[in-house]
């Protein structure tokens, strides 16, 4: 899309009030949606979780949990999503020396797209990662100068016609 062409904005009404798009006459159809994210820590951070030495237990197995469970209930903190028929959530991590790569990928059979799903399932598995950790980030002053999401993402997100 050009600057100069206008995008339809299907969640405001004609006379500029938000609404919930009728979905209802599309026909079910097989979605996928995959997202990323990357969450920054210390060099001593990472090694605890690759050695699994996080006081608080298994970090990524806790991340991914929670990052299936935020992509199960998106419809309930993001006001204008569908509730739609998760069919398979995958996760997978990358742990680099100075941080924590997540990607989620979402698949459906609905009538809508699952891309919020993944995105969900992004942030909030990355923001598992920050809680089970954040003892082990906070600097003297409470604050955490190194941790930090970056680079959220959609990075496809397909019609599928078959398996």
């Amino acid at each position: 899309m050009t600057d100069t062409e206008e995008t339809e904005l299907t969640h405001v009404t004609d006379d500029g009030e938000t609404q919930m798009v009728d979905v209802g006459e599309k026909p079910d159809t097989a979605r996928r949606a995959v997202a990323r994210g990357s969450i920054h820590l210390r060099a001593s951070t990472i090694t605890a979780i690759r050695a699994n030495e996080v006081g608080k237990g298994d970090v990524l197995a806790v991340a991914r949990v929670g990052a299936i469970q935020a992509v199960k209930h998106t419809w309930e903190t993001i006001p204008m999503c569908h509730q739609i028929p998760i069919t398979n959530v995958e996760t997978s991590f990358e742990v680099s020396d100075d941080r924590v790569d997540l990607e989620v990928a979402v698949e459906t059979t609905g009538k809508t797209g699952c891309e919020m799903e993944a995105l969900e399932g992004v942030t909030t598995g990355l923001n598992v990662v920050w809680d089970m950790v954040k003892a082990a980030e906070k600097d003297d002053e409470g604050q955490y100068p190194r941790t930090r999401l970056t680079d959220v993402e959609v990075v496809s997100k397909e019609k599928r016609t078959g398996r």
